[in-house]
């Protein structure tokens, strides 16, 4: 019951896109020194969240929310990484570090929409 609840999926889906994002960043500062490669990248969270189904749910009223939504993503040469350096490769550990701090904050705002949620719930129940 509890696994179907929008929001506390939404708050998955954050959080998976960033670790997915986190890893990709990783790659490409192992790979600062390596010729030839090219910086990898994740899409923002907003260009990925995507419905699940194929066939929408039927709505009874007009406050009703979707389908159950995911994220699909995939590693793609990040296509703002122009300046490459003589060796032929694209990554800037200037933009890995900001980069890495967009991860951090979309952590942290993954694990307080799922507090929140929780809050909520609790209170719900009648617990605090």
């Amino acid at each position: 019951m509890f696994e179907k609840i929008q929001l506390l999926q939404m708050a998955q889906s954050i959080a998976r896109q960033a670790a997915f994002r986190q890893n990709a960043v990783a790659q490409n500062v192992a790979n600062a020194d390596t010729p030839g490669y090219r910086a990898l990248d994740v899409p923002s969270f907003a260009e990925t969240y995507q419905d699940e189904r194929t066939t929408p749910m039927r709505a009874t009223r007009a406050g009703h929310l979707g389908a159950a939504n995911r994220v699909n993503v995939a590693m793609a040469p990040d296509p703002d990484a122009a300046a490459m350096s003589p060796d032929g490769n694209s990554v800037s550990l200037e933009d890995e570090m900001v980069k890495s701090a967009e991860v951090q904050r979309s952590h942290t705002l993954a694990l307080a929409v799922y507090r929140s949620s929780l809050d909520i719930l609790r209170t719900s129940l009648g617990g605090k």
